[in-house]
């Protein structure tokens, strides 16, 4: 006879024992390698957007669109990702995501019309919000004073996605044409989502929280509707997505205009704003795996580093850029040196600012706050390039580079230090829940 639903026995826990090794490794090499050729595939539509054109016919205006449809539907999905994400098994879902990556990429490769090409290219952009859910499953697999130098790590991949993306557009697609191109990007997410499927397993959520250690544990924390929206009360979460809005406006200005302010207003050929950028592209994306050692450092000595981390960053940004533009036309060698100190500034706080969303939202709604910060930062990156145009329209690119980035930077630098001062009560929030559970387990 079954028993009533209050008499059931609960099902056995399972001991905490923390991911092995080499699983972690093995995770962490496949996250890689997916944000890698992800980013690459992502990007890839800059480089070949002249014999996109070409093909079809079109001017810049009905390009515009198809760049815009993938943003669209990439913001819009965010929310849908971070509760997926959270709600079901996030391994799966990631697999789920580059097998889409591969459909969509091929669809876009094989568009006969170019209606067809901004349909398919705009459904690109269902995958594009797929991340979340590999940074919640960081926060499962390594301790919080660990988290910070391997999400730098994974973001390290963004830099290099788009100079192998233009490898790639030179190379292949001046050989064999642009839609060969997203043919084997395609491919190769196909081949991904097996590789994930295989390789990546599911970690439980909060495992690595420290109160879990030598406690009971069964599959994890499960999502529930009254803890997402508890996220809305965190005045430390409102406050790292308020800086995400503004934290992208410096990134999309110089991604959409430094190529044609160093044409323009600083006479470089093509040959030379390649290289130039190449060189500052590969000194980036040191900054990202710095920002994490820093940030993780400084997290072991003050709860709050990571954020004091991050603010200061972006201040010094802010005090540099004047710097680096005022340098005189002739002085390329000077100007390539303090470009590179910017570059190495600017990511130092996309790790810290995941990370420290880890450090202050309970493990079942991770994958939501990420898609949050997403959200509010695919905002402020629809924005920010439109506002640069009309600034260099009234003024200079060199003027709208340096208002924009300048005025966000330091934005940025007193909302960050505001969050490092509320922070520590929503950590202390985080801990005493995760002590609880750890009781009630025990």
């Amino acid at each position: 006879m079954k028993l009533p639903h209050s008499h059931q026995p609960d099902p056995p826990a399972q001991p905490y024992q923390p991911a092995q090794p080499a699983r972690r490794l093995g995770a962490v090499i496949v996250f890689f390698l997916f944000l890698l050729l992800h980013q690459t595939d992502k990007l890839l539509i800059g480089p070949l957007t002249t014999p996109i054109m070409q093909t079809f016919g079109i001017d810049e205006s009905q390009m515009g669109a198809a760049f815009t449809g993938a943003l669209l539907v990439g913001a819009v999905l965010y929310p849908v990702w971070g509760y997926l994400y959270d709600r079901f098994a996030r391994a799966k879902l990631v697999a789920l995501a580059s097998a889409i990556w591969g459909a969509t990429t091929w669809l876009s490769a094989l568009a006969a019309t170019f209606p067809a090409f901004v349909i398919s290219r705009a459904s690109t952009g269902i995958d594009d919000a797929s991340y979340p859910g590999i940074f919640s499953m960081v926060s499962d697999y390594f301790r919080p004073g660990a988290r910070g130098r391997v999400i730098g790590l994974l973001q390290f991949s963004g830099p290099l996605g788009y100079l192998l993306g233009i490898a790639l557009a030179l190379g292949i697609g001046g050989l064999l044409g642009w839609r060969a191109v997203f043919l084997i990007t395609g491919a190769l997410g196909i081949a991904l989502a097996v590789v994930i499927a295989i390789v990546v397993r599911e970690p439980a959520r909060g495992a690595s929280e420290p109160e879990m250690a030598g406690r009971n544990l069964s599959d994890g924390a499960r999502f529930s509707w009254p803890v997402a929206r508890q996220l809305l009360r965190k005045r430390s979460l409102l406050l790292l997505c308020a800086q995400g809005f503004f934290g992208v406006f410096p990134w999309q200005v110089i991604t959409y205009w430094i190529f044609r302010y160093l044409e323009v207003e600083r006479g470089y050929t093509p040959d030379e704003v390649f290289i130039t950028m190449a060189v500052a592209v590969v000194v980036m994306s040191t900054g990202y795996v710095a920002g994490g050692v820093v940030g993780d450092a400084l997290f072991r000595r003050r709860r709050q580093g990571r954020l004091i981390a991050s603010a200061g960053a972006v201040l010094i940004g802010a005090a540099l850029l004047p710097l680096t533009l005022g340098v005189p036309v002739e002085a390329r060698g000077l100007f390539l040196v303090m470009l590179c100190l910017n570059a190495i500034f600017i990511p130092f706080a996309g790790p810290n600012v995941s990370a420290s969303v880890h450090d202050i939202v309970l493990p079942e709604v991770r994958s939501t706050a990420l898609a949050m910060l997403n959200f509010v930062e695919s905002i402020g990156s629809a924005v920010a390039p439109l506002i640069a145009g009309i600034i260099a329209v009234q003024s200079s690119l060199g003027n709208a580079l340096l208002s924009i980035c300048v005025t966000t930077w330091l934005i940025c630098g007193v909302v960050l230090f505001l969050a490092a001062r509320l922070a520590p009560r929503d950590m202390d929030a985080l801990r005493a829940q995760m002590r609880l559970r750890a009781g009630a387990g025990a």
